[in-house]
């Protein structure tokens, strides 16, 4: 029990050093996913469309 009591007063202790980010780093870093998801599906969407319509062409 002493071991798991040490270990969350160390846990505690390094969780005290994190240097968080703001909520502004965090809502910035949440659009850059976002939009860099969407732009990727948009992509992705449109190989996909050619791809299907260069098929229909083949066969």
């Amino acid at each position: 029990m002493k071991k798991f009591i040490q270990f969350v007063k160390e846990c505690a202790g390094e969780l005290r050093k994190v240097t968080w980010p703001t909520r502004t780093d965090v809502l910035s870093s949440t659009k850059v996913v976002f939009i860099s998801t969407i732009v990727v599906a948009v992509i992705l969407g449109l190989l996909d469309w050619l791809f299907t319509k260069g098929l229909f062409l083949v066969f």
